[in-house]
C-alpha cells in the first residue's frame, strides 16, 4: 500500500538527489543545486504556492514524487493547454517521479498514480477529471498513465519540459467515476 506525506525543507536533499538520477533528469530538466531545489520547491512547501508536493511512501520509505495542482491555479499552464483539450473548470493535473531506478520497472509507478487519484478525489471533492500531459517521447511515463486507466483524451504541441523534446505531447484524461 502506497502512504503520502507532504515535502518539507527536511526533504529537500533527497529531492535533490532524485532529480539528478539520469532516468529523472532526462525528463524533468531541473537545476539541481541545494538552492534550486529550495528556490523551485520552497514555496509550495510553505504553503505560499497553491500546488501540492507529496512524497510517495513504501514502507514509510520515500520512493517517489507527485506534483498536484488544479489547473485554474496557473493560467499561463492553463492558456497553453486548452487550444489542445477542453480543460472543465475543477480539473487537476499531476506531475510525477519515481527518483530510485531500482524501483522502476515494477509497477510502483501506476500505483502511485492510481492511489494519488484516490486521494485527489477525496480532498477536491470538486475535481472532476485529472489532466496529464506528457511529451510524446516519453514512453514510460505514459504507459504508466494508461495502466492506472487513464485515456489518450488529445495530442498536440506543448512547450516541453526538456528543451531536446520535440513538441509533441500526448494529454492524458481520468474522470471521476459517478
Amino acid at each position: 500500500m502506497i502512504g503520502w506525506r507532504r515535502v518539507t525543507e527536511d526533504d529537500f536533499p533527497l529531492l535533490g538527489t532524485w532529480l539528478e538520477q539520469p532516468h529523472v533528469a532526462r525528463w524533468w530538466n531541473h537545476e539541481t543545486t541545494p538552492e534550486a531545489v529550495r528556490r523551485d520547491f520552497g514555496p509550495t512547501a510553505r504553503g505560499e504556492e497553491p500546488a501540492q508536493d507529496f512524497l510517495a511512501l513504501l514502507d514509510d520509505q520515500p520512493f517517489g514524487l507527485v506534483q498536484r495542482c488544479r489547473l485554474i491555479d496557473y493560467s499561463e499552464y492553463l492558456d497553453e493547454l486548452r487550444p489542445v483539450i477542453e480543460v472543465p473548470v475543477g480539473a487537476m493535473s499531476l506531475d510525477y517521479l519515481i527518483g530510485d531506478r531500482g524501483q522502476t520497472g515494477r509497477g510502483l509507478g501506476p500505483a502511485m498514480l492510481t492511489s494519488m487519484v484516490a486521494r485527489t478525489w477525496s480532498d477536491h471533492p470538486e475535481s472532476d477529471c485529472v489532466i496529464v500531459p506528457v511529451v510524446a517521447a516519453n514512453r514510460a511515463s505514459w504507459r504508466a498513465l494508461e495502466k492506472a486507466r487513464f485515456r489518450r483524451a488529445a495530442q498536440g504541441h506543448l512547450t516541453p519540459d526538456n528543451p531536446i523534446d520535440d513538441p509533441l505531447h500526448y494529454v492524458y484524461r481520468l474522470d471521476r467515476e459517478v
